[in-house]
This record gives structure tokens, sequence and C-alpha cells, in this order.
């Protein structure tokens, strides 16, 4: 998902990039996909060779054995995407905070949690949420929820805190739009618009799998031969990964408290089994 957002970032909008993760492994990978869909690109004719390299050459990978955020303390935006985990997300907006340029945007590629939450862990410690100083800090906090995979996928979801300011919103959808992105906008809600919809469905499909009601087959084919879905559920559950799924799906029903959203006990056997979908070979489908 980050690569993607460097993609677009470099190639469409047409902005420098600095790429950090903590695995050196990562970002070698990362890197290698962008210079592949670089070469796909210009062999169909989509973009021009002297392009695609200027296109390369405005991404600086940040050495991996620095402290990467300090590194980027001169950026007019950091977006960060990480996995799903509140903890992790607070702890990289508090470094985030303490180390970028004050009127640095600092946005979320969350699909599920809280902007406002995110927000708050914006406010340095001893700090006031409520004084100019903790107000300025967590105002600059939004969400950008982009789609996988993001070169392809035409859509940004803009999510606002109760803190963001105004002008955070309307930057952080210019930035969008430059990265030739369609936005629509999101209440901070569990789950958001897009997620507090597909979640439940997916968790549906799984139970219905886990209750013997159909096969995984004919749940496919049933979603995608009678309702015109491109992909069955169970595939797309495998394809965004199924311990993401578990994880907005516990965002959806501990935000809400709602018994509705509770997870499949077979979605949370296969993220314990280490059956995570496309990514580790095997999910409800084999790969």
């Amino acid at each position: 998902m980050g690569l993607g957002i460097v993609y677009v970032t470099a190639v469409r909008a047409g902005i420098p990039v600095l790429l950090y993760d903590r695995s050196k492994e990562q970002m070698t990978k990362g890197i290698a996909l962008m210079d592949k869909l670089l070469e796909k690109d210009v062999k169909k004719g989509k973009i021009e060779s002297s392009a695609a390299k200027e296109a390369r050459d405005r991404v600086v990978l940040v050495d991996h054995t620095s402290d990467g955020i300090r590194e980027m303390r001169d950026v007019d935006m950091c977006i960060e995407a990480a996995s799903e985990n509140f903890s992790l997300k607070a702890k990289l907006f508090a470094n985030m905070a303490k180390e970028l340029r004050p009127d640095a945007i600092l946005a979320s590629n969350t699909s599920s949690i809280s902007i406002t939450k995110i927000a708050a862990a914006t406010v340095h410690e001893g700090e006031n949420t409520a004084s100019e100083a903790g107000k300025a800090s967590a105002s600059r906090v939004v969400g950008l929820h982009f789609f996988n995979p993001v070169p392809v996928m035409p859509l940004v979801e803009l999510i606002s805190g109760l803190q963001t300011s105004d002008e955070t919103l309307e930057r952080a959808r210019s930035f969008a739009i430059a990265c030739g992105k369609e936005v629509t906008v999101s209440k901070d809600v569990p789950g958001f618009v897009s997620n507090a919809l597909l979640m439940p469905f997916l968790n549906e499909a799984i139970m219905c799998l886990e209750k013997g009601v159909a096969t995984r087959d004919d749940i496919d084919k049933t979603l995608k031969l009678g309702m015109n879905h491109p992909m069955g559920p169970l595939t797309l559950a495998d394809f965004i990964g199924l311990d993401t799924c578990l994880a907005i799906q516990r965002t959806l029903y501990e935000g809400t408290g709602d018994s509705k959203y509770r997870p499949s006990v077979l979605l949370e056997r296969m993220v314990d089994a280490g059956w995570l979908g496309k990514k580790s070979g095997k999910g409800f489908y084999e790969y």
C-alpha cells in the first residue's frame, strides 16, 4: 500500500517523495515493484521513458538504520501506512509531531481507526489538549484512505477528526486530486464509509462458510454471477489480507459495541493459523 502511494505521488502528482520503512527488505521490495510498474507503463505507452526516469528519480530511500522520521523533518506532508494497530500509529504520530515542521500535514492511511484518537496522540506530553499548542498540533492530522492497488483504484476517502482544521482538510484534498484521485468525505466513525459497509459483508460471507450454508466456491460464485461483483467476497478477503479484515472488524465491534460486528470465529482461527490470504500463500484459496 505504501509503495502505491509513493507511485501516484511521484508519477501523477510529480512530487518528490522520501520513502521510509524500518525494514530494508520491505523498502527494497517496494522500490523494485515501482521499477516494474514504471517499466510496464512505458511498454504500454502510458508514459514516456524519460518521464518514468524523472518519476523514479523523485523517490529517495531514507536509510533504514537512521531515525527515519527525523530525516523527513522538512517535508510538507507525511503519510503513515503502517499496520492497523492503534498503539503503533499513536507512537508514530507522536514522533511525527515532535520531529516534523509544525505546518506539515500528518496523514494516516488507516482504513478504520479513529482519526480523532490518532490526532490526540500528537499533543506533546505535559501539554493540554485544549491549549493553543495542543489544538494546533492535532489540527494538522487527517485521514487519507487510499485503496489497493493504489495506482489502479481511483478513490481516496478523506476523513476529518474532531480537531482537523479546514485548511488541513483542503490541503489533503488538493494532494489527493493531484495524485489523480476522486475524493469522498466521511465522518470519523468506525470503518468510515468504505469499511463500515464492506467488512460486515465480508464477515457475513465468512460466517456463511463457517456455518456450512454454502461452499467457498458457491458463496463467491453467487456474488459474482448473481450480483455482478468482479470477485467473490472470500477472494476479496484473501486479497485484502485476513489479518487486516480481522483488525478492521474488531475496530468496528469495539468502537460500536454492536454485536452485529462480531468477527467470525473462522476468521479469527485462520489468522491464528497464519493463513492470511494471498500475501501468505494461503487463505480461503491457495496462491
